[in-house]
């Protein structure tokens, strides 16, 4: 999340009156993450003689790396998991069906508000819990019937010069779904060891859900700048997974390069967000190297630490 447009008082009043939430409390830009704008969205509903209590939202305005027509693939795809029990935040309809609406030419959305914060120091146990949450995106996915390809898979030609001999033995056979790929400690919502909230679908694809577990992994289990790793995380992970959907053969041994991939997709994305950050953003940039480091790990160590034990 980030805040690249700011929007007036009036401005959002407006917004949220399209909607059948009540009238605007307050609004709080939300400066975390690097492509859209966010905010904390506060409501009230009156009854003439008094105020009822207060709810919350986030709305978020689309500015970077989202094509606007693959929206709907989004917001769809959490009703759909939302409705089949998954702890994802369902979209808010405007009052007359839509998921979206435009300010200023730019699409915005307003999401359902949950509970719980990012744990900075994750422990193993919300490690297990967050892997079981991710196994059961997974299974609920299947059925979506939205696709949309994984516009960062390593093993597209444009990858290749960055990483060649991962692009070039990744695998394409093993069991897909619908994956969050981008699930950060910052995109989940916990209140101790129970997940309330899986946020920010928007790079959601069809992908495999073995990369998927990689990506997370990669993001759980290292210290923050990627020189320490921290067994006990990925082992818990991992089980978690498993103790909903259990990795094949084929996935387990995919894990190390499925790994290493998911490395460099960050080296590059945190690289491009690090030059292309418009000026005056309210955001916080990310170093690439973070992710060279992790990526040395698996490469050198990466079939010890997925072997089944």
């Amino acid at each position: 999340m980030a805040v690249y447009t700011t929007l007036g008082a009036e401005t959002l009043a407006e917004l949220v009156a399209a909607y059948d939430v009540g009238e605007l409390v307050s609004a709080k830009g939300i400066a975390e993450g690097v492509s859209n704008s966010n905010w904390l969205i506060e409501t009230r509903r009156s009854n003439g003689r008094s105020h009822g209590a207060t709810s919350r939202f986030i709305l978020t305005m689309y500015e970077r790396r989202i094509d606007v027509n693959e929206l709907p693939f989004f917001l769809d795809l959490l009703d759909h998991l939302a409705a089949h029990g998954c702890a994802v935040p369902a979209t808010i309809h405007d009052r007359e069906g839509a998921s979206l609406r435009n300010i200023d030419g730019k699409a915005v959305a307003l999401i359902q508000f949950l509970p719980g914060v990012s744990p900075s120091r994750p422990t193993p146990a919300q490690a297990e819990a967050v892997g079981a949450a991710l196994a059961k995106v997974h299974l609920a996915g299947r059925d979506f019937p939205g696709k949309r390809a994984d516009r960062l898979d390593p093993a597209l030609p444009e990858a290749l010069a960055l990483a060649a001999e991962v692009a070039a033995r990744w695998p394409t056979d093993l069991p897909r779904s619908i994956i969050h790929s981008d699930l950060f400690p910052d995109n989940v919502l916990m209140l101790g060891q129970e997940v309330t909230g899986l946020i920010d679908f928007y790079f959601a694809c069809d992908g495999l859900m073995a990369y998927d577990l990689a990506v997370t992994h990669a993001a759980w289990c290292f210290d923050k700048p990627g020189g320490l790793f921290d067994a006990a995380l990925g082992e818990a992970l991992v089980a978690g997974y498993e103790s909903v959907r259990l990795l094949d053969h084929a996935e387990r041994a995919a894990l190390p390069l499925l790994a290493q991939g998911a490395c460099l997709r960050f080296v590059a994305s945190r690289a491009e967000d690090w030059l292309d950050t418009p000026p005056g953003a309210q955001v916080q940039r990310k170093d690439p190297m973070d992710f060279v480091r992790r990526w040395r790990f698996y490469r050198e160590q990466g079939d010890a630490i997925f072997a089944k034990r």
